[in-house]
């Protein structure tokens, strides 16, 4: 049976955090900023992060670094912040009642990079932490937009993630793989917003592991002909969040490095513009983390630092058949078995 994000959990059946909890998911969300905005400072070359710590005046606060006109990133963003009060945001007792009525606390580190050639991804990351009493949960994922098909990124991409969930669980990437592909969907354009990457949320556990809200999808199913897990530690999911923080580096550079050189036109930036569109149309409709800090009073800066700082809309867009472009739309911005698509397509 599918276990719904908004059942509770007895106090028997889940762990309680540590004392230390929260300054030991402050001190890793900080590291992972550190790491991530000092290796892509490196590989970009001309570029440097400006950092701005800011407060929030119900609670906590955060330092997001912004690159601008690098080399390789026209323009990034690696955000981490930590707020906590006594008045819980819309969105979390939607989803999570239970929690009402006790102090919250949530940290988390956020990336964005949208880089200058059309041939590199843009790609986004995001990790966060939530307790409110004794309702604790982890949540974050990674997820890859190109703007040109190349299969072989993809599938470095996924199965960089496949091998850190599979230090874990063999069951986390199935699940995890697919509530990314839904999560990361623009419904009104009927199509996923890139090649996907890794999505979850909830994850105290206890349960079952997909705790969406789409009970006929892939993930609900492939979660429910696995049943609920053994009961995981606090300990243990957070094991498994730094094991899919510190995976980005290796996922991502990778293709950077491969496909930074390439020459390109105006066409292809032209193509990158408008696809940049749907990366905007899904950051101010459905993305739950803009919502989020939006709710609890974020700096609006950082919240909005995802959005790309160039951009075209073009009315009745359509690729030209047997374009690469027209690939795109075709087969990469579907769901794929990007793990075994070699073995699939040789």
């Amino acid at each position: 049976m599918l276990t719904s994000p908004t059942s509770p959990k007895s106090p028997s059946s889940q762990s309680l955090p540590p004392s230390d909890a929260k300054a030991r998911v402050s001190a890793f969300m900080k590291q992972l900023q550190d790491q991530i905005s000092q290796s892509l400072a490196e590989v970009d070359g001309a570029g440097q992060f400006q950092e701005d710590s800011w407060e929030r005046p119900e609670g906590g606060g955060g330092r997001s670094r912004v690159l601008q006109e690098g080399a390789i990133f026209e323009q990034g963003g690696v955000n981490f912040s930590e707020v906590w009060g006594t008045k819980l945001p819309p969105s979390i007792i939607a989803n999570r009642p239970e929690a009402e009525g006790h102090k919250f606390y949530a940290t988390g580190t956020s990336m964005v990079l949208h880089p200058r050639n059309p041939y590199v991804p843009t790609v986004h990351l995001n990790y966060r932490y939530f307790e409110a009493g004794p309702v604790w949960w982890f949540g974050g994922g990674a997820d890859m937009t190109p703007y040109y098909p190349f299969a072989e990124d993809a599938m470095h991409f996924h199965e960089t993630y496949k091998q850190a969930c599979d230090k874990h669980h063999q069951e986390y990437y199935p699940v995890f793989k697919r509530w990314c592909d839904e999560y990361f969907y623009l419904k009104h354009r009927d199509e996923t917003r890139g090649v996907g990457g890794l999505f979850f949320d909830y994850q105290d556990g206890t349960g079952a592991l997909y705790r969406g809200p789409h009970a006929d999808k892939a993930a609900a199913e492939y979660s429910n002909e696995i049943g609920e897990l053994p009961t995981r530690s606090w300990e243990e999911i957070f094991a498994f969040a730094q094991e899919c923080g510190k995976s980005f580096l290796p996922a991502y550079l990778p293709i950077v490095k491969k496909r930074h050189p390439m020459e390109y036109s105006d066409r292809q930036r032209d193509f990158q513009l408008y696809r940049r569109g749907r990366y905007v149309e899904f950051n101010l409709v459905y993305d739950r983390g803009t919502i989020f800090g939006l709710q609890t009073n974020g700096r609006t800066e950082s919240i909005l630092m995802s959005l790309p700082p160039l951009v075209r809309w073009q009315y009745g867009y359509q690729p030209e058949p047997g374009s690469p472009e027209a690939e795109l739309y075709e087969t990469f911005l579907k769901p794929q078995d990007w793990v075994n698509w070699k073995q699939r397509h040789t």
